[in-house]
């Protein structure tokens, strides 16, 4: 049973004028008497008895000498009475807006840990822009699902903008987190031949190594969990300047998965900065037909491949005999047999392929 976190958020704010008042009361003085000790206008010591005109430091330091009361606790009260009226007229702004909670899954963002759970919607909603770093939901819509936003031209986003939004949020809070060094290109392209050598290990023993890999040339992999309405199993954004290899286990065995990283790990090197790449089972562009390529060149180089079809006759024996020539796990050929349409995709050779799962994952 979820037991409400309980929090004093008081729907008034009292004006520092009400504690000038009190004062006034306590030491028997009147505002006629103080406007002539702080040389001000009666009117200005009557507008800040009655909340109306702000106390100034210079105004603070006046009521100090006259008052004995220190200038730092008039401007204290001056800032939270402000404060607090900012917030009224926010709370008054975010309840007209509740209705933004169905685009987003809240419900999901307080079940992993990533907002803090609560009942209250206006709450729900304060955690819901404090995850995504926007002051309200007309900022939200202005990025995450204008027409402009580069991942909207990916149709695998039309059928839940929110999960996908709060997904790739996920890997750009993940991103602010990480110390890197700068991206470096080249060492990038490097470490791609090194990282191919850790496909034929278990995630347990290849995540913290490829993340190392990944790592000490600049750019981050955030292996983050889809949501249950997105068909995305990939993608590459930049955020502050750092390269963002993001992924799911949305299809679970290696030959998916490590395809799909050689896939991003192109989009890095080849194309722009500025774009968002989704990737899933739509027809692809001219981009994504050039990081398919490049993933299947190097998983699996042409001339190999051509050699090894050549045979005619692909058992587990010659698939494994294949994968310790190339470096790469066993499921990796028989994923790109299956892809070449040189085998089936329901055949027994599927057994040579390895599932993941979150658990080994992590």
């Amino acid at each position: 049973m979820r037991t409400e976190q309980k929090r004093f958020n008081p729907e008034y704010t009292v004006a520092p004028g009400e504690t000038l008042r009190e004062t006034l009361a306590a030491l028997g003085m009147s505002q006629a008497e103080l406007a002539r000790r702080t040389g001000r206008p009666l009117k200005t010591i009557n507008g800040i008895a009655q909340g109306k005109i702000e106390i100034t430091p210079e105004t603070a330091l006046q009521l100090e000498r006259a008052l004995g009361v220190p200038a730092g606790f008039w401007t204290n009260l001056e800032r939270l009475y402000r404060d607090g009226l900012a917030r009224l007229a926010d709370r008054t702004a975010l309840d007209a807006n509740l209705d933004f909670l169905e685009l987003v899954p809240f419900r999901e963002l307080m079940k992993r840990g990533w907002i803090e759970d609560r009942i209250e919607k206006v709450q729900i909603l304060q955690a819901v822009l404090n995850f995504f770093g926007v002051a309200s939901p007309n900022e939200w819509k202005s990025i995450w699902s204008s027409p402009q936003a580069a991942y909207r031209h990916s149709p695998s986003c039309q059928s839940d903008i929110g999960a996908v939004a709060a997904w790739l949020r996920k890997g750009q809070l993940i991103a602010t987190e990480s110390e890197h060094p700068t991206y470096d290109e080249k060492m990038f392209r490097s470490e791609l031949g090194k990282i191919k050598k850790l496909t034929a290990l278990s995630p347990g023993q290849f995540v913290p190594r490829l993340k190392e890999h990944c790592q000490s040339s600049g750019v981050i992999l955030a292996l983050v969990k889809e949501f249950k309405a997105m068909s995305i199993h990939g993608a590459t954004h930049w955020y502050a300047g750092k390269p963002i290899i993001q992924l799911t286990l949305r299809y679970k065995t290696n030959d998916h998965f490590w395809f799909s990283f050689f896939h991003e790990a192109a989009h890095i090197l080849i194309h722009g900065r500025k774009s968002v790449f989704l990737e899933n089972k739509e027809t692809p562009n001219d981009q994504e037909k050039e990081a398919n390529i490049f993933a299947s060149n190097l998983l699996f180089p042409p001339n190999e491949l051509r050699s090894f079809i050549s045979q005619g006759r692909f058992t587990p024996d010659s698939i494994k005999t294949i994968a310790i020539h190339l470096g790469i796990a066993p499921g990796i050929v028989v994923g790109r047999l299956q892809y070449e349409k040189l085998v089936p995709w329901r055949s027994s050779l599927n057994r040579l392929k390895e599932s993941y799962s979150w658990g080994a994952a992590n």
